[in-house]
């Protein structure tokens, strides 16, 4: 593999390709969504807010006039949304090429619930997910050498460990904390997800990416001191993009490859296969929280 300065340039052409991106009306998503859509593929943004997400579709279309996109609703904190999204999905589609699981929320003022009661880090960037892959397995099932990326964060390093006696954090708070086990159960699921892909001899593999300290919206509500990092220290998005783009296309992967920036303790530079934490990798540890969230979710996949 080469691991040299990787850039979306080395990107192959996706024509034909079927690409869905949650998330995908700002930031990384938005950017995934463009360079995307400029080599060819068919890119279905996922996005909560409507209007937020025709205003990322003019600003695509307005740079590549023969982009293939669409827009489609799906609010991941929503079990009934995501339902929604599937069965809309499902009357369109037969083929999936790539998912890429992008969406997430980060550190809100205050502790928040989804809309069935979840702490919302872990029932919006882990459950969500976890319940939206396993809606549209069957369509990746039926499309060779399909793929499955999930965005985590270098920060799942900090603090991320599994609290299955307070999935919620209602016992103590700690939105580091919460965000922390909300990426490292995408990485847990991302690798369990890519063993049962293997167990079960499905043409698909699962992948990961984190983007370093790339300055999004994500993180809006951090105060002045992180406003002013953002502006001064963290990696445009152009560069943040990378491993996320990286993840989905890199061609002759085996599975289970995680890419991030490799400078300054992964907060910069471009793109290579990194390690995530040694919890990431207990297949003990990402099998119990498989069969936790199928029930917190009410949902059992079917490979």
């Amino acid at each position: 593999m080469d691991n040299s300065r990787w850039t979306s340039g080395q990107i192959p052409r996706l024509d034909g390709k079927i690409i869905l991106i949650t998330g995908a009306s700002s930031g990384l998503g938005l950017e995934a969504s463009t360079i995307l859509s400029a080599k060819g593929a068919k890119v279905i943004m996922a996005v909560r807010n409507l209007e937020k997400g025709k205003t990322a579709a003019a600003a695509i279309t307005s740079k590549i006039k023969n982009a293939d996109i669409e827009l489609m609703q799906l609010d991941l904190s929503d079990f009934s949304s995501i339902h929604k999204f599937s069965e809309e999905f499902h009357g369109k589609y037969a083929n999936l090429n790539i998912l890429i699981n992008n969406a997430g929320v980060m550190y809100p003022r205050t502790r928040e619930i989804t809309k069935q009661g979840f702490e919302t880090h872990f029932g919006t960037n882990h459950l969500g997910h976890f319940l939206l892959t396993g809606l549209v397995l069957d369509v990746l099932k039926n499309t060779p050498q399909s793929r499955v990326v999930t965005q985590s964060s270098a920060l799942h390093k900090y603090g991320g460990d599994i609290h299955f006696d307070d999935l919620n954090m209602e016992k103590t708070y700690s939105k580091a904390k919460a965000y922390a086990q909300s990426k490292l159960a995408n990485l847990l699921f991302a690798y369990e997800l890519d063993r049962r892909f293997k167990t079960q001899k499905q043409d698909s593999i699962s992948t990961a990416s984190h983007p370093g300290y790339t300055a999004t919206a994500l993180q809006r509500s951090q105060g002045l001191l992180v406003a002013a990092a953002n502006k001064f220290i963290a990696q445009r998005i152009e560069i943040g993009t990378l491993p996320v783009l990286r993840a989905a296309t890199e061609e002759n992967l085996a599975g289970s490859e995680y890419f991030g920036p490799t400078k300054w303790l992964e907060t910069r530079g471009y793109p290579q296969i990194v390690n995530s934490s040694d919890k990431s990798y207990d297949a003990g540890l990402a099998k119990e929280l498989w069969e936790v969230s199928e029930k917190l979710t009410g949902f059992s996949y079917n490979f």
